[in-house]
């Protein structure tokens, strides 16, 4: 005898627990389904996110962002340390204790707001009745029912051909949290958002750190200027990056991983390390979900097909997040969940893609929002560009952080901001007044009109929403 709900959500991800407690607070009986579990075989809701994304690299960079304060900058504060070390297994430990506390929270969330939680694996069994029958795979198997299921499996880690991961040499992003020493070397490929973090992290620690990445530009989704401040940054700090390689072989052996490939010119290379970390993009998760049991439809990249409002070509089956097309962040998902829980209930949600922020928790952070200078000039756009650095922001030079800048880039004609892109301290925080902007059409004028705090990083926005127009006040 199956269990009957009004909504069954198929992930604790990001976008699916958001799904849950959304429909939830709107009346309906909603069950969640997720089968991450912690070391000791607890429940672990979350996903990627919560368990080997978001959350533990920002642990992780943040302890290792005091280590080289610690080490590098509290003289100049006046502040005597002597010889400083770090405990690797405590930092571990501390990241694990932040990961089972979100863990928690969410756990609390579903009993606050009376969402049935089922550990396990949840697939497609059959179509019932206007609705469909759903399983659980777990210490014990049950049968759920509902007209409603909401997939959210988000998606996994993509190995490089013939390379697969062993969690112990060859690394995805969960090995890359778990490491238990600080590496002599260590190789990333794909300079992306986990290779430069985890890169980060471990090379302000003491590893020696190399990034091979096949593009030939460095982060060519950001905006050109940023990004060229940023790789000007990693040089400086002593991260090594290649562009334009090409990777032709790797081994493992026990000394570490053996990576030989070609440069930008050709030129056949070797790189020996102690670990290789690989973030050359993640795959939508289907596995195990018996899509083709009710016939959902998939795409070529192994996605579930949906159109713009999350919808898959089965009445009543919707999809969110990494596990469907665009970009896989964790916001996105949250956003696709509330919006299709409102969908169900009659609302009308909905999702601006155009003002999803980005971030990347390097250092300097890099954020931004909208287009990129080289998109407008792409699309024949004309636009109007101001900037202003950090440098001469008075509350990053008493942080001690002066690298980067602020950019706006409105229409020429009526002033509307278009994109605001970010390099620099608290970058991530920063962002979110340029999203708030772009929502509501706010022109540059508008922020160059509004005050803000003195003195604070934020009036390095201000500034740049002036130097729009030319007319910046402290630069």
């Amino acid at each position: 005898m199956s269990k009957q709900f009004d909504v069954i959500v198929i992930g604790g991800g990001p976008g699916g627990y958001i799904a849950a407690i959304r429909a939830a607070q709107l009346g309906m009986n909603v069950a969640c389904i997720d089968e991450w579990q912690n070391a000791a075989g607890g429940a672990a809701p979350g996903g990627t996110c919560t368990n080997v994304g978001c959350i533990p690299s920002k642990a992780l960079l943040q302890s290792s962002e005091h280590f080289e304060h610690a080490n590098k900058h509290f003289a100049e504060h006046g502040i005597s340390t002597g010889k400083v070390t770090m405990d690797v297994a405590t930092m571990i430990g501390r990241k694990d204790t932040v990961v089972k506390q979100n863990n928690d929270g969410i756990l609390y969330l579903f009993k606050k707001n009376k969402v049935s939680f089922f550990h396990g694996r949840g697939s497609f069994v059959r179509a019932v009745d206007g609705g469909y029958e759903i399983k659980v795979a777990g210490k014990t198997e049950e049968l759920l029912t509902a007209k409603q299921v909401i997939v959210a499996t988000g998606s996994n880690a993509r190995a490089l051909p013939g390379v697969e991961f062993d969690e112990v040499n060859v690394l995805s992003n969960d090995g890359a949290l778990a490491i238990g020493a600080v590496p002599k070397k260590l190789g990333v490929v794909g300079s992306g958002v986990i290779g430069l973090e985890m890169g980060s992290v471990w090379r302000r620690l003491g590893a020696d750190v190399t990034v091979l990445e096949g593009l030939p530009t460095f982060l060519g989704a950001v905006d050109e200027q940023v990004a060229k401040e940023a790789k000007k940054a990693f040089d400086k700090q002593g991260l090594k990056i290649e562009l334009g390689v090409q990777i032709t072989e790797v081994k493992t052996g026990k000394k570490g991983v053996s990576v030989a490939y070609s440069n930008a010119k050709g030129e056949a290379q070797k790189l020996d390390v102690d670990k290789l970390i690989v973030s050359i993009g993640r795959v939508p998760n289907t596995i195990g979900l018996n899509a083709e049991a009710v016939g959902l439809q998939l795409g070529e990249r192994g996605d579930i097909v949906v159109d713009a409002d999350c919808r898959t070509n089965l009445p009543g089956v919707w999809a969110v997040g990494d596990v469907v097309r665009g970009p896989m962040l964790a916001h996105k998902a949250e956003e696709e969940g509330v919006a299709v829980a409102e969908r169900i209930a009659g609302q009308h949600g909905h999702v601006n893609f155009n003002t999803i922020p980005w971030v990347i928790y390097t250092s300097p952070e890099i954020a931004w929002v909208g287009r990129t200078e080289q998109q407008l000039k792409a699309d024949g756009v004309k636009y109007k560009a101001g900037s202003f650095p950090f440098m001469a922001n008075g509350r990053a030079r008493a942080l001690g952080d002066t690298t980067g800048f602020v950019k706006f880039l409105a229409d020429a004609a009526t002033d509307e901001i278009l994109g605001v892109h970010i390099v620099g301290p608290m970058a991530s925080e920063l962002i979110a007044e340029a999203v708030v902007a772009m929502e509501f059409k706010a022109s540059a004028e508008d922020i160059a009109r509004i005050c803000h705090a003195h003195p604070s990083l934020s009036e390095a926005t201000k500034e740049a929403a002036l130097a729009v127009d030319k007319r910046t006040l402290n630069f």
